[in-house]
């Protein structure tokens, strides 16, 4: 096991970040971990072995399996030149390549067996006999190329099979790539494109979130395990406080949180509800990757915030994550979409206003959704986050996520 001042020397020394990636089932197949080297003064750089170790510490046999992104030259090569061969696979990026160090250490990790990736435009890919030392591909799609696999007929795809694809802008070219190529995976996902081609009907709690608290309720589970339920789905968790705030319950004040609404309404009345939730649900498993990625910045958002608070906020902090892209789900203005709820007026001011005790967590949430180190940096500094803690938050967020094998 590693000491504990090399975890926190190598957790000081990085900015990380995060993508998801999607199989053919529309399930979590993996995520890439994007890691920048931040080393001040007086601080060593990172080692990718050290950084390997706090994964292997913090990953369980359920927790998704990981993509290193290293952003930065030295990072990469002492990834690669990690002796044995790692869980995790190291990406590699196509302008890399064009360092004659960095090759020859790629050529030398191949041969020792670490799991490459090659990510590059799909129109550059290297020459053959380098591109044998890569495992697998994730490539971009040039609009041509992009416009020519819509335009192809059947097992006819310009797209290469088996690889993986990123930045993919549109539902019908993500169809293409897993039903016409196999892809192994998408990293992203378009989101507005898939509820904008669902436009023409309100979108619907998912089906398979509804049956699972019915299952709950008939197993007798706790409140705790329906709480949990009904917040993976901020469609539903939406529905269900505007249901237990609506006139039929005749309630003096609102309730603003799951757990009471939950306790207000007991076993028999939520079965029925849900019951009633049930034929319009939605199956469409596009759907599935939007959903989920709300749900992950939820998570992330609530564990940000200062550990030494009680679960009631906690709680309160995983909505305001849940909630804050109700405004795709539902095509309305969120600040209206919140106010119909009696929700505490912070999570409406983080969400909307940009303000409140909130608006530190829910914005760093959603920087570490993408690469840029700078923008994460910045909000540690505004907000006085400590980066370790930080890097501590998001990694073990993504080791808690499952990845569920069809």
């Amino acid at each position: 096991m590693a000491r504990p001042e090399m975890l926190q020397s190598v957790l000081r020394s990085l900015v990380l970040g995060y993508r998801p990636l999607w199989n053919h089932e529309r399930r979590l197949a993996g995520i890439e971990l994007y890691a920048h080297a931040h080393v001040q003064e007086g601080m060593l750089p990172p080692d990718g072995a050290h950084l390997l170790r706090t994964m292997r510490e913090l990953w369980s046999s359920t927790s998704p399996p990981v993509l290193i992104a290293a952003q930065t030259r030295q990072l990469l090569c002492s990834l690669l030149d990690h002796p044995e061969r790692v869980a995790p696979w190291i990406e590699v990026r196509d302008h890399w390549l064009q360092d004659a160090e960095v090759l020859a250490r790629v050529q030398a990790a191949h041969r020792r067996g670490l799991k490459l990736v090659w990510r590059g435009d799909m129109g550059r890919q290297p020459a053959p006999d380098i591109l044998d030392c890569f495992d697998h591909c994730l490539l971009s799609i040039p609009p041509e190329f992009a416009l020519a696999a819509l335009q192809s007929a059947p097992g006819a795809s310009p797209l290469p099979a088996r690889q993986m694809f990123e930045n993919v802008p549109s539902r019908a070219l993500v169809a293409h790539c897993f039903d016409q190529c196999d892809a192994l995976a998408l990293a992203g996902w378009p989101a507005e494109d898939v509820v904008y081609s669902l436009r023409r009907q309100p979108l619907q709690p998912a089906h398979e979130v509804v049956l699972a608290l019915l299952k709950a309720i008939d197993e007798e589970q706790s409140i705790e395990s329906f709480e949990d339920i009904l917040s993976r789905d901020p469609i539903l968790a939406y529905r269900f406080l505007t249901h237990v705030n609506s006139a039929a319950f005749g309630l003096r004040t609102g309730i603003s949180s799951l757990r009471r609404g939950l306790v207000l309404m007991g076993y028999g009345t939520l079965q029925k509800w849900l019951a009633q939730q049930l034929p319009h649900a939605d199956t469409e498993p596009d759907l599935r990757p939007v959903r989920e990625s709300m749900v992950m910045r939820a998570e992330l958002t609530s564990r940000l915030l200062d550990a030494g608070v009680e679960n009631d906020l906690r709680r309160e902090v995983y909505l305001c994550g849940l909630f804050s892209q109700l405004d795709l789900l539902l095509g309305e203005p969120l600040g209206a979409i919140l106010r119909r709820i009696p929700l505490s007026d912070r999570i409406y001011d983080a969400n909307v206003l940009h303000t409140g005790p909130y608006a530190p967590p829910l914005e760093m949430a959603c920087a570490l959704e993408t690469e840029d180190a700078q923008a994460i940096l910045q909000l540690c500094e505004t907000h006085e986050y400590d980066l370790e803690d930080v890097n501590r938050c998001l990694l073990r967020m993504l080791a808690d996520l499952e990845v569920k094998h069809p």
